[in-house]
């Protein structure tokens, strides 16, 4: 029990030697050489751990509330648009410094411009990147154990495309509104310029409406432009993949409505994208000029050369979309609209010519 209190003891009195050896070295306390009860000493030291302890305490709450409280960016009115931004955003449970990270010069550089010069509003930032993609990395492409379920790109084609490859901070997509993360519907022309869609109810439409995150250069797969233009079933196909293109940006169910429904035999010779003969960038419906490009030496073959050549009929005059193939059936209707009924050749006998 005694070795209790002597060490009890030796927690108070140590205090107040270390004061009083401090407080000796500056000439106003002098007076502390002379003898003093040490009661006195006592109150003395214990006013000064108090202010010490006190002054630690209110630097460390205020360091807190600088550098994790969102609260502290909003007491700048200039931020208050950010703040409202963010508090409805899906980073709205992220701390402001988990992703703006400053310097100590770059602080007192805004503390100084707030006090001083109280600036009416934010400055332009002139290609100067706020948030570095380093930081987004840190939960979008590593596991983060503070946010484990934030969304990862590392299977992502396009992203992997732009920001691999090309290099393209994150902030230039998902960040160039405040805190809106997920880019509109037709943001990518801002850099793509020229890529704009033509063609009857494909005008509006988001850009992932079509390309995708599943074929490697980021081109519509089939199933993509049957997701609105085929069954049902196509469009399960889609929805069921869940990558990006699935994710943000589906066409409503009016405009899949309104879209005009194909049939692409399983047989059908040309099981090709749809984008090597249909150019949503340029002209959506293909001319005869479009099957040439490929078919060079139709013309010699049967009697295409006299139907193309002398009578001025198109492709599609004969051959139906995505289909193409003509038999005896197809023949019997396609046919007399120039020929006698009677004397409608087969297809075997139209290609010996």
């Amino acid at each position: 029990m005694k070795e209790i209190f002597k060490t009890m003891w030796r927690l108070i009195v140590a205090p107040v030697h270390l004061a009083e050896r401090v407080l000796k070295i500056f000439s106003p306390f002098r007076w502390l050489e002379k003898e003093m009860p040490l009661k006195g000493k006592i109150i003395i030291a214990v006013l000064l751990l108090t202010i010490l302890g006190g002054a630690g305490f209110a630097s460390f709450r205020f360091y807190d509330f600088t550098q994790h409280n969102p609260n502290f960016c909003v007491s700048c009115h200039l931020m208050k648009p950010a703040f409202e931004a963010w508090e409805t955003s899906v980073h709205q449970k992220i701390n402001c410094h988990e992703c703006h990270h400053l310097a100590v010069d770059e602080m007192n550089q805004l503390l100084i411009s707030f006090v001083f010069h109280r600036p009416t509003e934010v400055p332009p930032r002139h290609g100067k990147i706020i948030v570095p993609w380093k930081y987004c990395v840190e939960c979008h492409w590593e596991t983060s154990p503070e946010y484990p379920d934030a969304p990862k790109i590392n299977n992502s084609r396009l992203h992997a495309k732009h920001y691999f490859m090309e290099q393209i901070e994150c902030s230039k997509c998902h960040g160039y509104e405040t805190h809106r993360f997920v880019p509109e519907a037709r943001f990518c022309v801002r850099c793509h310029q020229g890529k704009v869609v033509h063609g009857t109810g494909m005008g509006e439409l988001a850009c992932l409406n079509c390309h995708t995150d599943r074929t490697t250069d980021l081109r519509p797969g089939r199933n993509k432009c049957l997701y609105c233009h085929g069954t049902e079933k196509n469009r399960e196909m889609v929805e069921e993949g869940g990558t990006i293109d699935a994710t943000h940006f589906i066409p409503d169910s009016e405009t899949v409505k309104k879209a005009i429904k194909i049939d692409v035999p399983k047989d059908a010779p040309m099981q090709f994208k749809c984008y090597l003969c249909h150019k949503p960038h340029d002209k959506v419906r293909p001319d005869w000029g479009n099957c040439i490009s490929c078919h060079r030496n139709i013309t010699e073959v049967g009697k295409h050369g006299m139907h193309i050549q002398y009578f001025g009929a198109k492709c599609e005059d004969c051959h139906r979309p995505h289909s193409w193939s003509i038999n005896k059936e197809r023949a019997k209707k396609v046919c007399v609209k120039c020929h006698d009924k009677n004397k409608v050749p087969s297809p075997a006998e139209f290609l010996k010519g």
